[in-house]
């Protein structure tokens, strides 16, 4: 919770002198009798007074100050909203190593189905869109609503070539940075990488991140893989070897920082799946502050009426 309007809270310096007079004056209303009667006569001369009902309806209104006081700082909470006009880039490594098989089937093909199950979890006004990259990078499909246009671009993603990550993160922020109309302002974007290896080729990825940065478009990363997880290599002398394809998660993991997004490192396919189907419902939905004010100031005057009700059916008058 934050509050608009704090400066009002030095008025919360009422509550404690009100304390303190109030406990002055049931000290003297307590000395007064014992000065004319002694003890022994005290119960005839000065009847038992109410113990803790006298107090309540004051202690009522005490926390209706504090609460009237909070009312006027105006407070208000962030709450979760949809974002019906965000625009999502979905950017999928599609190099050699991504045909492993560490990830069952393989690692592109556990890529596609996590990518359908993200798209089950995006509202249909959501425009999404999809690059593909290895040694360059393509726009296979641009912003749409067409979640089906989506699935068959990626289908026809096939596994090849090296890792340049910068090239694409360049490419799905200039997708992500394009008005929808003339004159408008872009749209609420947001970048979802999935990768599995090192960026050997192109610009820094780290530079692309910070530029994302700079325009409020998060990059959240997925690393995808295994230490273990090797392709087959052709040798010189004619043989086929295996060659090691290990992600790298480091290096994701920077760039989701330095654009204040999310990293994310998976190494099976129902895990894939289940941070994709999250991303979908996260990426979609935004911090907005609400203020509260109105439920401060009913709850205060709540506490007055309460006060003012037990006041007058225990002792016939408001105090």
């Amino acid at each position: 919770m934050s509050l608009q309007a704090p400066l009002f809270l030095l008025l919360l310096v009422v509550a404690p002198v009100a304390v303190g007079l109030y406990v002055g004056r049931e000290r003297r209303a307590r000395r007064g009798p014992a000065a004319f009667a002694s003890p022994a006569m005290l119960p005839a001369v000065a009847p038992t007074r109410p113990r803790w009902r006298r107090h309540l309806p004051l202690a009522l209104y005490l926390l209706a100050i504090i609460t009237l006081v909070v009312a006027l700082s105006r407070p208000q909470v962030a709450v979760s909203v949809p974002v019906d006009q965000a625009r999502i880039i979905l950017v999928t490594d599609q190099s050699g190593s991504m045909a492993a098989k560490d990830v069952v089937p393989t690692r592109l093909a556990a890529a596609r189905g996590a990518a359908a199950e993200f798209l089950k979890k995006v509202p249909k006004r959501v425009q999404v869109a999809a690059v593909a990259f290895n040694q360059g990078a393509r726009v296979i499909q641009g912003p749409t609503t067409d979640r089906e246009a989506i699935l068959t671009a990626l289908s026809a993603v096939t596994p090849k070539g090296s890792t340049a990550t910068g090239e694409a993160l360049k490419l799905a922020l200039k997708v992500a940075r394009q008005a929808s109309l003339p004159r408008r302002r872009p749209p609420p974007a947001a970048i979802v990488l999935l990768s599995d290896g090192k960026s050997v080729r192109g610009s820094d990825p780290l530079d692309a991140a910070r530029a994302a940065a700079k325009v409020h478009v998060p990059i959240y990363t997925v690393s995808l893989g295994t230490p273990q997880g090797t392709i087959p290599k052709k040798l010189r002398n004619g043989t086929t070897g295996t060659e090691a394809v290990p992600p790298d998660p480091l290096t994701l993991h920077r760039i989701a920082a330095l654009s204040k997004g999310q990293s994310f490192a998976v190494g099976d396919a129902s895990r894939l799946s289940a941070v994709y189907e999250r991303l979908g419902t996260q990426l979609t939905r935004k911090r907005v502050p609400r203020q509260i004010t109105a439920g401060f100031a009913g709850g205060g005057l709540m506490l007055l009426l309460a006060g003012a009700g037990m006041s007058l059916f225990w002792f016939g008058r408001v105090p």
